[in-house]
């Protein structure tokens, strides 16, 4: 096997469900591993009952993004796919990101196209995706990214692993960032992939305000931990006069601000070549469509 597929999940019972039959229906051959994050729905015994094959990790607390770190200690192949438990990969997808990967020893992330289900169009960030301005090697498969979505991407995993995969400071929320930065300051490389097509149905069951406010506070964390100071200075003020002026924003800055003393202690600007891709991507960030801290 060249890949292993890693679902997280918590309390979404049906669309997990889902998204394992889907995985049945790969074209290559896969082991699929699920953490439950303690969920209180019985996804986990279900899983159990109607998915016997799949590696099940029950977790008795919310690990969050982290529980992904988890999984990939379990995972003997190359390559690791996330998925998130309301995203189905088409059939063929995971074959072909790992054909970019097989073909290419220094990319660490493949990135597919999002389809919102239903109806199949197209997720807002994937024109992002699609004319990314972050530069690249010649030899990438596709346009070069600064960071990725972990639902709709594969992963190298011995890149991930150097990296020290996803932080338990940062959770959930935005947690692709840091990680992402830290493979480029290691020298992998991250694209997107137009034929790897994967489908998003966005269960009704989440938590919009914690995540946004996690968002927040990640992104502030991120932006103070490996951004010059001018920098991290200069995207804190637009951040501020930007957000949303209520409970959850005042909580996120709240819980940012108390971060600090441990933010100090783990900064670690990255190299020049790396903080020029994340300036070219600033422009974008700021006229996205599909980055709007709103819940």
């Amino acid at each position: 096997m060249r890949f292993t597929v890693v679902v997280i999940t918590r309390d979404r019972r049906r669309s997990l469900l889902a998204t394992l039959a889907a995985a049945r229906a790969l074209t290559e051959r896969a082991r699929v591993i699920v953490v439950d994050n303690a969920s209180r729905d019985g996804t986990a015994d279900a899983v159990a009952e109607e998915f016997p094959e799949v590696t099940l990790i029950r977790s008795p607390r919310n690990l969050g993004a982290v529980a992904r770190n988890l999984a990939a200690d379990h995972v003997r192949t190359p390559y690791v796919a996330f998925w998130d438990d309301d995203i189905r990969w088409d059939p063929d997808a995971p074959s072909l990101a790992a054909g970019l990967l097989d073909a290419h020893p220094r990319l660490a992330v493949v990135t597919g196209r999002i389809l919102v289900e239903p109806g199949g169009r197209e997720d807002p960030i994937v024109p992002e995706l699609r004319h990314s301005p972050v530069p690249g090697p010649p030899w990438l498969p596709g346009p070069a990214l600064g960071s990725f979505l972990a639902g709709a991407s594969m992963v190298r995993l011995e890149a991930f692993r150097e990296a020290g995969g996803f932080s338990p400071r940062l959770w959930l929320g935005g947690e692709e960032e840091l990680l992402s930065a830290d493979l480029m300051a290691l020298g992998w490389q991250l694209c997107f992939a137009e034929d790897v097509v994967v489908r998003h149905e966005p269960s009704p069951v989440r938590e919009a305000h914690l995540r946004r406010r996690h968002g927040i506070r990640n992104t502030l964390w991120f932006t103070w931990l490996r951004r010059p100071l001018p920098v991290a200075l200069r995207r804190t003020a637009v951040l501020l006069r930007t957000l949303p002026r209520d409970r959850v924003t005042a909580a996120a800055l709240a819980e940012a601000a108390a971060g600090l003393a441990w933010v100090a202690r783990e900064r670690r600007t990255l190299p020049r070549d790396v903080e020029d891709r994340l300036r070219r991507l600033e422009a974008s960030q700021r006229a996205s469509k599909a980055r709007r801290y709103v819940s």
